[in-house]
């Protein structure tokens, strides 16, 4: 039978560890296996003796080895939990231990190469319509498409979060709301009571029997508020599918992520997976919604508790609608992004569960420690040593400002992954004699394990650009791109500084050898950074010179690299495309360059980097005014006009829906102590603030958060702060001055 994998874990039974597959199979049936497995983890051979006078276990020898050649032994248990144990006991004595952090069930899936789709061989049972097969054979098979059961759901509550009012499911043709009401109402079921809602829920879940289970903002608010309720109205709290309590594992911090195990279903926020692969101003659900589907939900509030609370009390029915619509954008969101596809690829790449192939270290071990044991090694444990000094980052040159026509811009193909190929740096073949990096770091010239899986990730991706199938193209580039960033980690049992450097500092050497390789053939570079570089076409075809160059430089390099390292190069140096129109500004108060910065004209279109028109901390005004100053510069149309005019309907309230700031609050509000920038004292003008994102404007009465304003707008704040700032940047390279077409102007008004 052919499975796809949903959740991993494990159960004690009689005292002996199995490991737990639940899936979906290929016929739609669901199944579980249970794999009996002995945990395990090594240390030195050499510390055998001193580990056997501390603790009672069972060993054995091998002829593994650790990155430095020394002997290693094997030592089993009977439950995970022993090995935490036995792993606190040794390292505490000074004992070295190897693999002894790596989660169970993971360790199963490495040591037995299954990645998201299994084959499975056996006698089975049914228990409650699962197929449930014990010991079973079980083999690795590629990626097909199962058919996935969802279930989206949505929960709305006073406004206080203290009760809940109704609950939406929509799974397949189930598309219902509970609802505490004592009327009859349309596509709902209605209850008396909060306890028997909650009750009803969970067994609507247990009958729908889905392998995800997704909402918005669904694990921080809605299964937060749900455990909350349950605990107080004494309802189990059970979202899986055996009668285990759902654990809830909450955080706050932007980089950490809360999780729910949920044995046999995957709980999956859409709201995270949006926010990894898509840049939005925010990501309310309204505003994905417009982003894939060009519709928003089907009420707006102004004060959403009470308004909440308000219908529920007059107009349930409407509520209910509300409700249902939420639950109903998530599906149709999840289906328009391609994000399930994304992940299942990214799943069968790596052998993580769905919700997990975000970790880029988990990525990373899954893939290395498979081929790791082929050869023969195994790896340290997780040490979580202290970050002692920064990663060294790519190299920006210092930009010539100006404005250009004809810029043709090149980029190298996958930089760092490359480079890792090409120079085969990879922690194994690391501090081996071979070849020396910029920064000292050295590498065997036996090919290591990361330039095999490399080489391996390059011809899947050269597959699925032949099949066109860009969403397995990006699954990849995201996995192949996590991998420098991952051994930069102290929380990576490969983190070695003097490692990543050695790619970072390969880079930085290639990135100005290109650029003074094209200034060799006659060509001014004005620009370069990290992995590109642009150059100034002068009075040849671009395309031509692009295409010339391209090929010209790849094979200057690839010489370079045979006569230098004795190795063959994977760096591809691509034309990737011409700007006819482009401006590198200066950076403000100096005579200097920027850097990451510029905007110019791609086959008529506008592309902004950088620049204020991107920024999320610039108001709308500003990109307004940006973009179309920029679209006439680039046109070689008249500019004092259209500026004058400009600020002429800025202050008539022309624009005055584009002068909102929008920022985050990157800590609570109570911990702003030493000092009070705008968006937090406008914050602080809203009572009971509780949100991240906050909106406010500048008005005659000061910083005013834009649900209070009361004051008119400051339009000369907006014309210092957001207009001139951006005029004076381009104003520069046309002999023209601001403030004298401003004074022009005020000449005009008089």
């Amino acid at each position: 039978m052919k499975g796809f994998i949903v959740d991993s874990g494990y159960r004690i039974l009689h005292g002996k560890a199995y490991i737990t597959l639940f899936g979906r199979s290929e016929q739609g049936e669901p199944f579980l296996t249970l794999s009996s497995y002995q945990p395990y983890f090594f240390i030195l051979k050499k510390d055998l003796k001193k580990a056997q006078s501390l603790e009672d276990f069972s060993f054995e020898e091998t002829s593994l080895k650790d990155f430095k050649d020394q002997a290693l032994v094997k030592i089993t248990v009977d439950i995970p939990s022993d090995v935490a144990h036995l792993r606190k006991g040794f390292e505490g004595e000074g004992i070295q231990t190897y693999e002894a952090d790596i989660q169970f069930a993971r360790r199963f899936l490495i040591d037995t190469k299954i990645q998201a789709c299994v084959d499975i061989e056996g006698d089975y049972s049914y228990q409650n319509e699962v197929k449930v097969y014990k010991d079973p054979e079980l083999r690795p098979l590629a990626l097909f498409s199962p058919p996935l059961k969802l279930l989206a759901i949505d929960i709305e509550t006073d406004s206080r979060a203290k009760e809940i009012y109704c609950i939406s499911l929509v799974c397949g043709e189930v598309k219902k709301v509970l609802i505490v009401s004592d009327k009859k109402l349309k596509q709902a079921e209605s209850f008396a009571l909060e306890k028997d809602m909650l009750e009803r829920f969970f067994q609507l879940v247990r009958e729908l029997d889905p392998d995800l289970i997704l909402g918005w903002n669904l694990i921080n608010f809605d299964l937060k508020v749900i455990r909350k309720r349950c605990q107080k109205l004494e309802v189990p709290f059970v979202l899986g599918r055996l009668d285990t309590v759902t654990k809830l594992v909450l955080k706050e911090g932007f980089f950490e992520r809360s999780k729910v195990i949920a044995d046999g279903r995957q709980i999956i926020d859409l709201l995270m997976w949006v926010r990894d692969t898509v840049k939005l101003d925010d990501y309310k659900l309204e505003t994905v919604a417009y982003h894939y589907l060009q519709e928003g939900k089907n009420i707006t509030f102004f004060s959403k508790g009470e308004e909440i609370e308000e219908l529920f009390r007059k107009d349930p029915q409407k509520l209910v609608y509300y409700n249902l619509k939420d639950s109903e954008l998530v599906l149709r969101i999840l289906e328009k992004s391609t994000l399930l596809s994304l992940y299942m690829k990214r799943s069968s790449l790596t052998g993580l569960m769905l919700d997990d192939v975000k970790g880029s270290i988990a990525s990373l071990d899954a893939l290395y420690l498979k081929k790791l044991r082929d050869r023969g090694y195994v790896a340290p444990s997780t040490g979580h040593s202290a970050k002692e000094e920064s990663i060294t980052g790519g190299y920006v040159m210092d930009s010539v400002p100006g404005l250009y026509e004809n810029i043709v811009v090149f980029d190298f193909k996958s930089l760092y992954p490359s480079l890792m190929r090409t120079f085969n740096i990879d922690p194994l073949s690391f501090g081996k004699k071979g070849i020396k990096a910029p920064n000292g770091a050295s590498f065997s010239k036996e090919k290591g394990i990361m330039p095999e899986i490399l080489e391996e990730l390059f011809e899947v991706r050269e597959e699925y650009r032949k099949n066109k199938d860009e969403v397995g193209r990006y699954a990849i580039k995201i996995l192949m791109n996590s991998f420098f960033g991952v051994m930069a980690s102290p929380l990576c049992r490969y983190y070695s500084l003097e490692l990543a450097n050695g790619i970072t500092s390969f880079a930085q050497f290639f990135i100005k050898k290109t650029a003074e390789l094209i200034r060799e053939e006659g060509y001014e570079v004005i620009y370069s950074d990290t992995d590109s570089v642009f150059v100034i076409a002068g009075k040849k075809d671009p395309e031509k010179l692009g295409k010339e160059l391209e090929q010209r430089i790849n094979s200057i390099l690839k010489d370079y690299i045979r006569s230098q390292y004795y190795v063959d190069s994977y760096l591809q140096l691509e034309f990737e495309k011409v700007y006819t129109q482009f401006i590198m500004p200066k950076l403000r108060g100096v005579d200097k360059g920027a850097k990451k910065r510029y905007a110019g004209l791609v086959h008529g279109k506008l592309e902004v980097v950088g620049m204020e028109a991107v920024r999320g901390d610039w108001t709308p005004l500003a990109k307004k005014f940006q973009e179309e100053l920029l679209m006439r510069v680039f046109t070689k149309q008249k500019v004092d006009v259209f500026i004058s005019q400009f600020v002429k309907d800025l202050k008539k309230g022309k624009y005055d829906a584009l002068l909102v700031y929008k920022k985050s609050l990157r800590k609570p509000l109570k911990d702003y102590t030493k000092i009070e920038p705008s968006h937090v004292k406008a914050a602080r003008q809203i009572k009971g603030f509780k949100g991240t994102v906050i909106r406010y404007v500048y008005t005659t009465e000061g910083v005013e958060a834009l649900e209070l304003k009361k004051g008119e707008y400051n339009y000369e704040h907006y014309v210092q702060k957001q207009i001139k700032p951006i005029a004076d940047s381009v104003l520069m390279f046309l002999g023209l001055e601001f403030e004298k077409l401003l004074s022009g102007q005020r000449t005009l008004f008089n």
